[in-house]
């Protein structure tokens, strides 16, 4: 939810309630509330990254297959 135009009138008082508990202005709240869903979504854009470059384990028959293709010493 980014501008309070956007928002519902049950909305607009729904976060404008929250804003009050937290005791801000419903303009802070809403800024505050955008902020923390950037950094969410940027978080998690990282993490799905990291979790690319992990390369996945072999299985029981891909690590027969990785000794069997090994030299006899």
């Amino acid at each position: 939810m980014a501008k309070t135009e956007e928002l519902t009138e049950a909305q607009r008082a729904y976060e404008a309630r929250r804003a009050a508990k937290a005791g801000m202005s419903l303009d802070k709240w809403l800024a505050e509330k955008a902020r923390r869903n950037r950094a969410e979504e940027s978080a998690a854009k990282l993490a799905e990254a990291a979790k690319a470059k992990e390369p996945e384990k072999k299985g029981w028959f891909g690590r027969l297959m990785d000794r069997a293709h090994k030299p006899i010493k």
